[in-house]
């Protein structure tokens, strides 16, 4: 059982009922019997400033408590630790996708999720990827990262504050596919191979699915040392429509649009401005001018309670 833990809690998760949800776990977090504090995220980027604070404070346990933007943040911190000296993470879902949870076989019954983090007896070491950009800016990711189409649907999202959840994100992929149908000449390289197309989306998947329930990787495992890609090449925009069940399935592999594949490295370069989500957290939005970005797998780099 971890002796010092840190529990970092993004109050606005979940539309803002993350923090009676938290109110309501503190009974749990007093029963430990190590030490344990808490922090909230009061901007974004906190969390991230905050685990790394931690680890370099000798907390061996740093929770993320929140959605996948919280994990992502969390995580991110961790990984600017030493490898010797990186704490383990755990994680309480309590937003609106909790992707990197479902991926590591944690209840969303957050009581369950504190109790079982902190005791940190089933713990599993899982891949992390790190994307750099053209500039040399770079950003480590857990689960997933879209280029085009569905960092769009993310922006999108993010505007919606009535909707939660899947239905969220359902809805800014039907405002996508009829504001944004934009393909994209790229150029793609992995280690093995390399291609041109005009495409409409790019994702990279360390997890089966992102969204809160579109299974785009259903065979994805974020522990064998690679990823997978997926790109749909440009289409209509009834066919995008058609495609979204199919993603919500797992069943699109099927189609002739649909291209999927592994790499332990991947580069792409497009000829319009690249949009793009890291889990879920915009990495560039509308008026960037990014075209060129590289990825790479880091194999079982980070310790995580899994469920």
């Amino acid at each position: 059982m971890p002796r010092k833990v840190k529990l970092i809690l993004n109050p606005m998760a979940d539309m803002g009922r993350a923090w009676k949800t938290a109110n309501d776990l503190r009974p749990i977090a007093q029963e430990f019997k190590g030490e344990l504090t808490w922090s909230g995220t009061v901007y974004p980027t906190h969390a991230i400033e905050l685990a790394k604070q931690a680890a370099e404070e000798g907390c061996d346990l740093v929770i993320a408590m929140g959605g996948d933007g919280t994990a992502h943040e969390v995580m991110n911190g961790l990984m600017q630790i030493p490898e010797n000296k990186r704490p383990i993470m755990g994680i309480v879902p309590i937003g609106s996708g909790n992707d990197f949870a479902y991926s590591m076989g944690i209840t969303q019954k957050s009581a369950h999720a504190l109790a079982h983090a902190l005791k940190a007896e089933n713990i599993k070491s899982v891949d992390i990827g790190v994307m750099t950009d053209e500039h040399g800016r770079k950003e480590y990711f857990d689960n997933t990262v879209g280029i085009g189409f569905d960092a769009i649907v993310t922006i999108r999202s993010h505007k919606l504050p009535i909707v939660k959840g899947f239905l969220m994100y359902l809805t800014a992929v039907i405002q996508t596919i009829f504001l944004n149908h934009h393909p994209a000449k790229v150029q793609i390289e992995t280690e093995t191979e390399k291609w041109e197309d005009q495409v409409l989306m790019v994702t990279l998947c360390n997890g089966p699915r992102e969204g809160g329930g579109f299974m785009l990787s259903p065979d994805s495992k974020n522990d064998d040392g690679k990823m997978e890609f997926l790109t749909v090449k440009k289409v209509s925009r009834a066919t995008m429509f058609r495609l979204v069940p199919e993603f919500m399935n797992g069943t699109h592999r099927r189609f002739k649009q649909i291209r999927m594949g592994e790499f332990k490295k991947f580069n792409l370069t497009s000829d319009i401005p690249l949009y793009i989500h890291a889990d879920g957290e915009i990495f560039t939005t509308f008026g960037s001018n990014l075209k060129r970005v590289t990825f790479e797998i880091l194999p079982q780099a980070l310790r995580v309670v899994k469920g």
